[in-house]
């Protein structure tokens, strides 16, 4: 394994490519991404995006046909050559739409990621767990007297939130959130939008979005796929006023996409 400090990217994406089939999804990727910032991935439907998050948790390799090569180095190792559930507990993932477990508790909900890997927290362990990331995910307040209820309970936004606790409750590296709040209310996606500032602190966050405001709102750096390349990545702050691609100049001013 290679020497690391805090200084160290906590992900490298070395050449990597996918393809469903013989149909090209990623092309040749090379990318770092420093910990502890959110980093935002953009483009057009189609272009790659979710196909590249997906492989950091392995989620990829529920498609048929697939293949993929290259290195995913996560703090110098690769995530593809691991175990993918122990790939899981390290890259959390929250989708497009809530997606709670209906028949549990908001409470089991949280604690559903410990116990598909088979790991029982004690009791008072348990109750721990969920109040430390409940409370990351600005849901304590609002269900700490609730939670035996069923998640379907809440409303979509605080559904939404009970995903990314459950995402934390396991301590992962890094926070995948592929297009978080396509599906809800604005006034749940500025909530949500809230706490992904507050959660880079402490987590490294990858974000996919269509929404190039939401990405110029939070991000900390921004990367720009098109049919499956890399075009042009860094610091979100030049990205979005001052591209240096034409294509993402052209992609940003709505020329397409």
């Amino acid at each position: 394994m290679e020497t690391l400090n805090q200084d160290s990217p906590v992900l490298e994406i070395r050449s990597l490519s996918v393809r469903y089939g013989a149909s090209p999804a990623l092309k040749n990727v090379n990318l770092a991404l420093e910990r502890n910032k959110l980093h935002s991935i953009i483009g057009p439907s189609g272009c790659g995006k979710s196909t590249f998050v997906r492989c950091f948790n392995r989620m990829h390799e529920l498609q048929a046909d697939i293949h993929v090569s290259g290195e995913i180095l996560l703090n110098g190792e690769d995530l593809l050559v691991q175990d993918p559930f122990a790939v899981r507990l390290k890259m959390g993932m929250v989708f497009q739409r809530p997606n709670p477990f209906p028949s549990l508790s908001i409470a089991d909900n949280v604690l559903s990621g410990f116990l598909i890997h088979g790991i029982r927290p004690k009791r008072n362990e348990a109750a721990a767990i969920v109040e430390t990331a409940l409370r990351k995910a600005a849901l304590w307040d609002e269900v700490k007297d609730k939670l035996k209820k069923r998640s379907l309970y809440l409303s979509g936004g605080q559904q939404q939130r009970l995903c990314i606790a459950r995402a934390l409750a396991v301590e992962p590296e890094v926070l995948l959130l592929d297009e978080p709040t396509s599906a809800l209310d604005p006034i749940s996606t500025g909530a949500i939008e809230e706490l992904m500032l507050e959660l880079k602190q402490s987590v490294t966050i990858v974000l996919v979005t269509h929404n190039l405001s939401q990405a110029g709102r939070v991000s900390d750096n921004a990367a720009f796929f098109l049919l499956g390349e890399l075009v042009e990545f860094g610091d979100a702050g030049e990205f979005f006023i001052n591209p240096a691609d034409p294509r993402t100049e052209a992609y940003l001013t709505g020329k397409f996409g």
